[in-house]
């Protein structure tokens, strides 16, 4: 699956400490338009799938091509992300939003999850899209990140 490149998004959520949680992530497909649904895939043991669970909501922030060191970052287990980037959540929201980093933020309601090995799928249903950049997105494939030719 190296070879097969695919955007590049990190999910957000507040625990029950209301504690952000958050983690890179490139296993993100849309399901369907009506509901609009997203599909994404955590690790069973992440503390962002708990947060997702507890809460029931969360954010999918979609990267844009200069927001490489935030995928690195969120991808590192660094403890201290959410102090590394600018970052807000706005009332009612799914999960912060990567204000510097993401060119868009989908926030979505838990529907339905699925145990899958040590993964757990996540379908959530899209209730606010927050446009915050021109999309330009971050790729990643070939175990490398890049993106469109031009941008």
């Amino acid at each position: 699956m190296a070879s097969f490149p695919s955007g590049v998004s990190i999910i957000t959520a507040v625990d029950d400490a209301r504690t952000p949680r958050g983690m890179t992530c490139s296993a993100l497909c849309s399901v369907t338009v009506a509901p609009p649904t997203l599909l994404v895939g955590m690790r069973a043991a992440s503390s962002t799938l708990r947060a997702v669970m507890q809460s029931g909501v969360f954010a999918v922030n979609l990267l844009h091509a200069r927001g490489r060191k935030t995928a690195e970052l969120f991808a590192s287990g660094t403890p201290e992300r959410f102090r590394l980037t600018a970052w807000r959540f706005p009332e009612g929201h799914g999960g912060p939003q990567l204000t510097e980093a993401a060119h868009t933020v989908a926030d979505c309601r838990v529907t339905h999850t699925v145990s899958v090995g040590e993964q757990r799928v996540v379908f959530g249903e899209v209730f606010c899209i927050t446009e915050l950049a021109e999309p330009e997105p971050l790729l990643y494939g070939l175990r490398r990140y890049g993106s469109w030719p031009g941008t």
